[in-house]
Order: structure tokens, then C-alpha cells, then sequence
């Protein structure tokens, strides 16, 4: 590993990270909050470490396939430690800070917090912003402000980017980057001014849009979005959320004009087709098990489905007393979660074509043996290391939700809370079931249990690849 420029990456991260920390430290400022202090000393260890780190000059600026995953881990790692100084500086237990700081980096919007409005505002602002800095990735946004970063600084985007399958929309990374950025900033100013027009408080207006776009959730209500009682601003988070969800490829088509290719996306399509399904089912459901009447049922089902499909986490109903059809129906959205290339956590529905594409290709095979017949995703043949590596995430991902379940059950809680905790965690979704559903949080359980929830929070937003490379030997020789 090249130890040098992964080290100068640390630092110019930690570096941007104190450069965000600043509009918190203006706010807590203005408003006179008890948070000032903390927000102070938390920028000036950040300063101070990221200059040492600059202070370090690589012998190579060539970064390598595997320097590019173990500079993506480290940083994740560093930003959540330094993230959660302004909660540890407010009273927060250490390990409650990097719960939460990791839950707003990894858009999960799993919380410890019992009553978010009573937090000090600017410490309210740091806890959205950390989602929209996560939801697009921090390591993307280096690219798209330092260009010159270095030879081979793609491997940096493609450790980052979620998905089977990295695509550049631009020869240069550094231009991806920005387009990248382009639309993700008009998508949050975008839905800033709807939610203001539609009666939304300004600072409420920019907090939900950094969290609705990013696909965190985290809210500055205690009620989350049913607080504000409105049909219509659920309908325009319900809107910004889907579209978060969508490949930003997509977007960055209709951006060009290009709607045809955008629209007949193979992925956009089963994406939008498993969102109306399930919000049908559970319509039903409800309409017919829970007595509820029309209007409402679609009304809540549609929210609670976009919400969980693209991993976002708002509620505006306490899903947990739903049927219990409804519940898996939820249950199975989490698990799939949004696009690849979105800010959207779950398998991904890329995966789910390939994985059940490889299905009838080899229940084929066994009809025909002597067909062969490749795999193709969106008119293009997807190669069989991709194919292999799928196979390999979705056990990866299983085999990391078992485990952390496991771990949360010795807190003494039941079957459903330790498995849902553990599911939406990996899947960066937020609220679960039972004593961790919507109208709960996860303050009541152990420090070890959180420790392997904040885990299992980065190994579902890197993907689990990235954290793993950390584990071999031979990824720290030079």
C-alpha cells in the first residue's frame, strides 16, 4: 500500500471535515447555543491533525486498485471518530457520538437521540449536513474539488460508489465528480424551496432536504415528518425520495435530455415497478385487515414504502402496529433497497436482475446443457466476475447480518428487534421493528451492540468490500 498518499488522503478529508463543521459553528454562534465550544475544539483537532497529515509527501502519486479501498475504509473510520467530537463536547457518551456520527455519514438515520428538537441548532445542523456530506460520498466530493489528486484516483470513486457495476459519466473523474455534485446540490435546493413554499419552516426546509437527498432521514422533529401534519409536504418528500434513489446515470441523462435512454433503464424500471407493488399490497392490506379507509392507506403505505425502499427512514406512521403482511412487505423493500450509483442503501436492485437472471440462466442450463447464454444488464453483457462478486456480496451481506443479530440479542432483546436492528443497519434504512420501530430508538442498548451496529452500518454504505481489503496482511506492505 502506498501508506504516504493514503495518509495525505486522511488528512485532506479530515481537512474538508473541519471546513463543514464551520456553518455549524456560524449557527451556534448566531443563536448564542451552548454548542459553540464544541464545535470550536472539534475544528481545531481536525486542523491541526489534517495539517500533520499534509505534511507528508508520497514518494508515488500512483494509487492502485487496493490503495483506492484502503484509503476509502480509513476514512470512513477517521471522519466517524473526529464527526462525533461536537456530540462527545455536548455530553454525549463517546460511543453514543460515533453511533450517531456514523448513522448520519452512512445516511442510515438510526438514532440515539429520544427528542432531536431539544439538541442545541447547531448541533441539529451538523447532524443533517453529516448525512449529505455521506450521501453521495465524501471521497467524491475530494475528486470533485482537487482534481489533481492523483494517477489512478478513479479506484477512489469506485471503492465509494455503491453497485455491482462503476460507470464514469465523464473520461476524467474529477468531471464525474462534479457532474455528480451538479445535480445532487439542484436536487437539495430544489426540494429546499418546495418544502418552503409549501409552509415549511426555512431551517426545517434545509435539513430535510439535505436528508432527503442524501436518503438519511435523521429529522430535527421528534415526531419526524408526521409533525408537521401536512399531505402536502409528505407528497414532495415522497417525490425526492424516489428520485434520490434512482441511478444518478439516470439523471445525469435526463440533465443532457436524454429521457428515451433514461426511462427504458432495465433497473429504473423493476425500481419503480417493486415500489408500486408493494405500496398496492400494503394499500390493501390495511384497507381490508386494518379498517383504515382509502385515501389514508394509500396515503401511508406509498410514504412508508418509498421511505423504506429508498432507504431513507422518515415515518409519518407507526408502521410496527401495521398487519403483519404488511410489515414483511416492508421487511423485503429494506432488504432491495434503491438503484446502484444512488445514495440509496439495500443489495440494490441491479443486483437483484443479475442475481435473478443468473437464477433462470442456470435453471436453463439444466433444460438445455448445451446453451450457453450471457447475462446482460441494461443491453450490456455483464462479465462473470461480476456475476461471481454478487454471489459473493449477498452471502457477505447474510453472513454480516447473522453475526451482528447474534450480538445484539445478548442485550436480552427478542428475535424481531435484534434482526431488524441488524437489517437496517447493513441496509442504511433507519427505524426497525418492535423496541427499535419507528416511534423508538436505539439509545437503551449496550455499548458493545452499538459498537457492532456502527460496524455494520459502514459495511452496508461501502459495500463491505472496502473494510474486508483492511483485514489482509499484504494490503499494508508497501
Amino acid at each position: 500500500m502506498n501508506r504516504k498518499l493514503v495518509a495525505r488522503v486522511v488528512g485532506l478529508i479530515l481537512g474538508i471535515e473541519a471546513v463543514c463543521m464551520t456553518p455549524s459553528l456560524i449557527i451556534a454562534l448566531v443563536v448564542h447555543g451552548e454548542d459553540v465550544p464544541s464545535f470550536f475544539w472539534s475544528i481545531l483537532l481536525c486542523g491541526v491533525v489534517s495539517a500533520a497529515l499534509l505534511l507528508i509527501k508520497p514518494d508515488s502519486r500512483r494509487m492502485q486498485s487496493r490503495d483506492g479501498f484502503a484509503a476509502v475504509a480509513l476514512c470512513w473510520f477517521v471522519l466517524s471518530l473526529f464527526g462525533a467530537l461536537p456530540y462527545a463536547f455536548c455530553g454525549f457518551s463517546y460511543v453514543d457520538g460515533v453511533f450517531e456520527t456514523v448513522s448520519g455519514f452512512t445516511t442510515t438515520g438510526a438514532t440515539i437521540v429520544a427528542a432531536p428538537s431539544t439538541l442545541p441548532r447547531g448541533l441539529q445542523f451538523w447532524r443533517a449536513l453529516t448525512q449529505w456530506m455521506g450521501g453521495m460520498g465524501v471521497l467524491v466530493m475530494v475528486l470533485a474539488l482537487l482534481p489533481s489528486l492523483g494517477e489512478g484516483s478513479v479506484n477512489l470513486m469506485k471503492a465509494e460508489s455503491p453497485g455491482p457495476i462503476s460507470s464514469k459519466l465523464h473520461p476524467k473523474t474529477s468531471e464525474t465528480a462534479r457532474s455528480l455534485y451538479y445535480i445532487y446540490i439542484a436536487l437539495t435546493l430544489t426540494e429546499a424551496v418546495a418544502l418552503c413554499a409549501a409552509g415549511m419552516p426555512v431551517f426545517d426546509s434545509l435539513t430535510t432536504a439535505f436528508t432527503t437527498i442524501s436518503t438519511g432521514g435523521f429529522s430535527v422533529r421528534d415526531a419526524s415528518i408526521a409533525h408537521y401534519g401536512s399531505e402536502l409536504i409528505n407528497w414532495i418528500i415522497v417525490l425526492f425520495m424516489f428520485v434520490s434513489a434512482v441511478n444518478f446515470g439516470a439523471l445525469f441523462q435526463v440533465r443532457r435530455g436524454q429521457w428515451h435512454e433514461a426511462l427504458h433503464s432495465e433497473e429504473l424500471r423493476l425500481y419503480t415497478c417493486i415500489t408500486l407493488g408493494a405500496a398496492a399490497l400494503i394499500t390493501v392490506d390495511l384497507i381490508v385487515r386494518a379498517g383504515k379507509g382509502v385515501y389514508e392507506s394509500i396515503s401511508q403505505s406509498v410514504f412508508q414504502v418509498v421511505t423504506l425502499m429508498t432507504t431513507t427512514g422518515y415515518a409519518t406512521a407507526d408502521f410496527d402496529l401495521w398487519p403483519s403482511f404488511s410489515k414483511a412487505v416492508l421487511l423485503l423493500v429494506m432488504f432491495v433497497g434503491g438503484c446502484a450509483g444512488s445514495t440509496a442503501g439495500g443489495v440494490k436492485v441491479s443486483r437483484v436482475v443479475i442475481l435473478f437472471k443468473g437464477l433462470r440462466r442456470e435453471l436453463r442450463r439444466i433444460l438445455h446443457s448445451r446453451e450457453v447464454r450471457p447475462l446482460t444488464l441494461e443491453g450490456a453483457r455483464v462479465d462473470e466476475g461480476t456475476v461471481s462478486s454478487v454471489s459473493v456480496f449477498l452471502f457477505s451481506y447474510v453472513l454480516i447480518l447473522c453475526v451482528c443479530a447474534a450480538i445484539v440479542s445478548l442485550d436480552g432483546v427478542g428475535l424481531e428487534t435484534s434482526l431488524s436492528a441488524a437489517l437496517t443497519t447493513i441496509s442504511n434504512v433507519g427505524p426497525g421493528f418492535a423496541l427499535i420501530g419507528p416511534t423508538c430508538n436505539f439509545a437503551f442498548l449496550s455499548s458493545l451492540s452499538k459498537v457492532s451496529l456502527s460496524l455494520t452500518m459502514l459495511f452496508g454504505r461501502l459495500e463491505i468490500m472496502p473494510l474486508l481489503v483492511l483485514l489482509f496482511p499484504s494490503v499494508w506492505k508497501k
